[in-house]
């Protein structure tokens, strides 16, 4: 008799190679994102403002941009993991047709590269950096996001959470590439730097223009900003802008800032930007006297932050001459007795500019939770959505992709927003992939009717009936309709 070989030594079966001939797959959730994509009327809103099929025949450019954003949701890095769901029976029958096959996406994908505009970028000798106008296929992808945004913010209108607030939380991100065509960055290496702008209140991007590598976020960052507000819904109240030191720009400034924007939808914008600490700023906030500081928050490590109202006119003003004059918050790291930065000093100096008249400490509080908006959406689409990875040589085709991911955490964000318990809504991608995506099923036919049915436990199939309640949807599923 053989000796019994302990349970963590062994595996109690073998593993059949013959495939299970039956309509069942492991990403049987997907098919909430499907059920979101179609509630949500994007079919319509791509085909009022997409047009890039040559043929009658085939695909619909819908249903390309359905297949990337359940590509993207599941987990796929770039168009060639399409095959690990091409093949699957059970979302086949659950979208109503097969999904295309990767030449076909990528095609599709590069449909939105214009190369006439992309000859329009100047040569390095003349220009180092060049914001590349958008196709008309990606002007197309912009408005189907903004009425994404739209019809979002109508459903939580009809839950009785009806969203007045908008804070538009604006920052570029660094995506690297190694491919020929991606230029050099600021931090050594080549890729693309896209400028990102997310209305916080909802989590859903608003905005994005995709950029080369070497085209820095102070270099026109009006433009992102200005789709942002432009995308917002008419229910909007308040409006709200937060950015970094890249947005201290006169344009921007003066445009946020301009007496007009009271008369538009949403009335005036408040706003609280980082400071470029230029040399002239810095030496006004360096010289103010310690006994004017004010302690409001103390760090872990013990680093006091304080804050302080510099009097400081800027030699070129970017404020309207029919505006006040915007306020300078000064803001001072100071290090606990004994403790240095890694610079040798024992404080540092920042200041945000702003047309609010908060309480100085509430102003500094608001604005650093911008790091917990448009920091959080950069990481998602970044490495847990596919947007970290370029598929094509083609600056528009990138670009697509990109927005496509985009896309996807918005679809994401509003299932979270809407279905999910109130600790589940703060969910990262890679839970929400165990709670929604990951779910095995097989579609199976009972009274003559197909249905869907999940090997998952209770409060798991609760979650999606949730979904199926919210984002409401015909179907037809007897055999003769």
């Amino acid at each position: 008799m053989s000796a019994r070989i302990p349970l963590l030594h062994k595996s109690p079966f073998h593993l059949d190679p013959r495939p299970l001939a039956e309509t069942a797959s492991a990403h049987a959730g997907l098919l909430a994102s499907s059920r979101a994509f179609r509630a949500l009327k994007l079919p319509d809103l791509i085909a009022a403002n997409l047009s890039l099929k040559q043929r009658a025949r085939g695909f619909t450019e819908a249903q390309f941009i359905e297949t990337l954003v359940l590509l993207q949701t599941a987990g796929g890095d770039c168009p060639e993991d399409l095959r690990l769901l091409e093949d699957d029976p059970c979302l086949r029958r659950g979208l109503g047709y097969s999904l295309p096959k990767v030449s076909a996406v990528r095609a599709f994908l590069e449909r939105f590269h214009d190369q006439n505009l992309a000859d329009l970028r100047p040569e390095r000798g003349q220009q180092r950096s060049f914001i590349l106008p958008s196709s008309d296929g990606l002007r197309a992808l912009q408005e189907v996001q903004a009425g994404l945004v739209g019809r979002v913010a109508k459903l939580y209108a009809e839950q009785q959470r009806a969203l007045k607030i908008a804070t538009i939380d604006q920052d570029a991100t660094i995506i690297e590439s190694h491919k020929r065509s991606a230029r050099p960055h600021y931090e050594g290496g080549r890729g693309y730097q896209p400028m990102v702008a997310v209305w916080a209140e909802a989590d859903l991007v608003v905005a994005d223009e995709f950029r080369d590598g070497n085209v820095p976020a102070r270099q026109e960052p009006g433009n992102c900003a200005r789709m942002a507000f432009a995308a917002l819904p008419a229910t909007i109240r308040e409006r709200y802008f937060r950015g970094d030191s890249a947005c201290h720009e006169r344009a921007l400034l003066a445009w946020l800032n301009h007496p007009e924007r009271a008369q538009e939808p949403g009335g005036r914008i408040g706003f609280a930007i980082s400071a470029m600490m230029e040399a002239k700023l810095a030496a006004a906030v360096a010289r103010i006297d310690d006994r004017r500081w004010v302690t409001y928050a103390t760090e872990s490590d013990g680093t006091l932050r304080q804050w302080v109202e510099v009097d400081f006119v800027p030699t070129d003003p970017s404020e309207n001459k029919e505006s006040r004059p915007l306020r300078y918050v000064g803001l001072r790291l100071l290090k606990a007795q004994g403790s240095l930065f890694a610079d040798g000093s024992d404080r540092h100096h920042y200041a945000v500019i702003t047309n609010l008249d908060w309480a100085a400490d509430r102003l500094l509080k608001w604005h650093r939770e911008k790091a917990g908006t448009v920091e959080h959406v950069h990481d998602e689409v970044k490495n847990a959505l596919g947007g970290g990875h370029m598929p094509s040589q083609l600056f528009a085709a990138n670009a697509a992709w990109f927005k496509l991911a985009l896309l996807s955490y918005n679809l994401a964000s509003a299932i979270k927003g809407l279905c999910f318990s109130p600790e589940e809504r703060t969910a990262r991608f890679k839970r929400y992939r165990l709670l929604v995506v990951n779910l095995s099923g097989r579609m199976s036919r009972f009274a003559n009717t197909l249905r869907l049915r999940l090997c998952a436990n209770t409060e798991t199939i609760a979650r999606l009936q949730r979904i199926w309640e919210i984002f409401e949807l015909p179907t037809q599923a007897r055999a003769n309709e």
